[in-house]
């Protein structure tokens, strides 16, 4: 019998011995966008100084998130998962680092744009396939992080 969990329950039931890791499906399935924000291009022109901060804040995060150590994430999150070991949160964080789940920047590139639908389409969740170049646009990212 198995199960997909995130972090950090999977690692809550393997400490309660209640199961055992045996794969990941991030280490499986390669570079897959989680987690993505998105808005409509008239919010974007709109708000445009709000998106940059916005993006810029999160690629703050990742850069924060890169450099250090699982103790010390573990303790700045730790209040969303008040019923959490900080022990467990700092054996799930390390995982993710060790398998780079983590995004380093704010884009999101073709082959994970892909990836993702391809996934929504196999649930049966996504109605039709769009293109990248249609609906990616990657402007803000290069700018706030000064990709060029």
């Amino acid at each position: 019998d198995f199960v997909q969990l995130f972090e950090p329950t999977a690692s809550l039931l393997e400490k309660e011995g209640k199961g055992y890791i045996t794969a990941s499906f991030g280490e499986a399935s390669g570079k897959v966008p989680y987690t993505t924000f998105m808005a409509k291009k008239s919010y974007l022109e709109e708000n445009k100084e709000t998106a940059e901060a916005f993006t810029r804040a999160i690629y703050k995060a990742q850069k924060w998130v890169e450099t250090k150590q699982p103790e010390e994430i573990a303790k700045a999150i730790q209040s969303h998962f008040p019923d959490t070991d900080l022990a467990v949160l700092s054996t799930a964080i390390k995982r993710y680092k060790q398998q780079d789940s983590y995004a380093t920047d704010p884009f999101l590139n073709e082959e994970e744009w892909n990836k993702l639908q391809e996934i929504m389409k196999e649930s049966g969740e996504l109605p039709e396939f769009i293109p990248y170049k249609q609906l990616v646009d990657s402007s803000i990212a290069k700018k706030v992080t000064d990709h060029k």
